[in-house]
């Protein structure tokens, strides 16, 4: 574990966190801080690891100019039994980033020289500032500033959020002057923008037979109602027997649903071209908008260099658990598909992939515990509740949201289920998941008993 142009070691939270940040930002490739770790790579962990985490969001959404929100991820992790932080940053699509309270000068802008962070020659400075994007989404102004939010307040409330007057603004909604900017047009209840899903007889465009139309709504609903519709396109054949059921799908549906979202997050909106996705007898198609990012080459995408186009859509996405860490969702299709999969031009990018016509993605155990009517676990639940009363229990628990419900009725459903597996039958991130059982248990709704290879306790007497 050594230093790199990408990999930075801080052993505590310093003063210089903003530098190594905006050295990441600047660079082309991005790169992770560690914190807890110090430059030989010793781990020596962090005494209030939460708490620095708050701090650190705090100090990179209120030092750094042009805003970094959206392109950067705190992840808490545990390296021999010491929590310890990982910042991943993404290169930004507004360089030079800079220090708010030295500005465009060597004095703010730092730049990633090997494994240091430098400060930029002036001149870097200048020709970076002249390259900036100007049409960013962000930047646009909205045709229509008569704009409402009423969906996208609900996902947020779902998500465990609560979107205040200022929302506009916090999640940078409205251009320098205050107006809605072509982002929050993109997330508001009604809009003009529309996203075809067509399907085919054959393996050509010559018979279509079926066309649906999403959008001109708010585009977190577009993309979930796009996810619906190819998931249920993507059919299952199931086979059950006493310990297992074996289900086959025309494609893996985490790699599909990384390609939707990635073509949604990443699309050229600026040009008012919108993702389309095609199902054909032998393959589907998803096309979106724009080529690589300036400056990122193919092999750097495959790697999973992340250089966001839309980093006010990533961020929101990525609040409402639709993505999970920055640069992830590449790797993650190709961990089912190759990189023949992909191609590229200078306006588009377009994923294919290949029906499987004998495939078994997923198999999931049958949990096969049995319990007593009288006391202790039934089937993982406690106090004598079984069969379908238990989801009409779990439905009437006021407390839970909607999504932690349905990750307490797998539960219910089999005690021994892992993280994984309720992240791929709901169809979000092992951190969400995550963030689901641990409200759960401290609503009182669920203990765990035993270690890794124990099961999970549900209590439904007192709730």
């Amino acid at each position: 574990m050594t230093e790199t142009n990408r990999i930075e070691y801080k052993r505590e939270l310093t003063d210089g966190l903003e530098k190594e940040v905006i050295a990441f930002l600047n660079y082309r490739e991005g790169g992770i801080l560690h914190i807890g770790i110090d430059r030989k790579g010793n781990t020596y962990g962090l005494a209030d690891a939460d708490g620095d985490q708050l701090k650190i969001k705090d100090r990179l959404k209120n030092n750094i100019r042009p805003s970094a929100l959206g392109l950067f991820d705190i992840v808490s992790e545990e390296r021999g039994s010491k929590n310890i932080l990982k910042i991943i940053v993404a290169s930004g699509p507004e360089k030079p980033y800079h220090l708010k309270k030295y500005g465009m000068s060597e004095k703010g802008c730092f730049i990633r020289l090997g494994s240091a962070a430098e400060p930029m020659p002036q001149k870097m400075i200048d020709e970076l500032f002249a390259k900036r994007t100007r049409n960013s989404i962000s930047k646009i102004k909205s045709g229509r500033q008569d704009l409402s939010f009423s969906q996208l307040k609900i996902y947020y409330e779902e998500a465990g959020y609560t979107l205040g007057k200022a929302f506009s603004k916090n999640l940078e909604l409205l251009t320098e002057d205050g107006a809605f900017n072509y982002a929050a047009y993109l997330l508001a209840d009604k809009n003009n923008t529309s996203i075809k899903v067509a399907k085919y007889s054959g393996t050509t465009r010559t018979d279509l037979i079926e066309s649906n139309e999403y959008g001109h709504e708010c585009l977190v609903k577009a993309t979930k109602q796009v996810i619906d519709k190819i998931a249920v396109e993507n059919r299952t054949t199931t086979k059950i027997t006493a310990k297992e059921r074996q289900q086959a799908n025309l494609w893996n549906p985490i790699a599909l649903r990384e390609a939707i979202i990635n073509a949604f997050v990443h699309n050229d909106y600026t040009n008012e071209i919108t993702p389309k996705v095609e199902i054909f007898t032998d393959r589907i198609e998803i096309t979106s908008a724009g080529g690589l990012p300036e400056g990122l080459s193919k092999q750097e995408f495959f790697e999973g260099f992340s250089v966001p186009r839309n980093k006010e859509l990533m961020r929101i996405y990525k609040d409402l658990e639709l993505v999970e860490q920055l640069g992830s969702g590449i790797p993650r299709i190709l961990g089912h598909y190759g990189k023949e999969s992909f191609s590229f031009s200078d306006n588009f990018l377009k994923m294919t992939f290949a029906v499987k016509e004998d495939t078994n993605e997923t198999v999931i155990k049958v949990d096969d515990r049995e319990g007593s009517q009288k006391g202790g676990v039934i089937g993982g639940v406690k106090g004598g509740v079984i069969g379908g009363v238990i989801g009409g229990a779990i439905d009437a628990a006021e407390s839970l949201t909607k999504r932690q419900k349905e990750v307490l009725k797998l539960i219910a459903a089999r005690p021994s289920i892992t993280y994984n597996e309720i992240a791929e039958a709901l169809s979000i991130n092992e951190s969400a998941v995550g963030k689901h059982i641990t409200a759960i248990k401290n609503k009182g709704f669920l203990v765990r008993q035993g270690d890794t290879r124990g099961y999970w306790q549900i209590n439904l007497e007192n709730n």
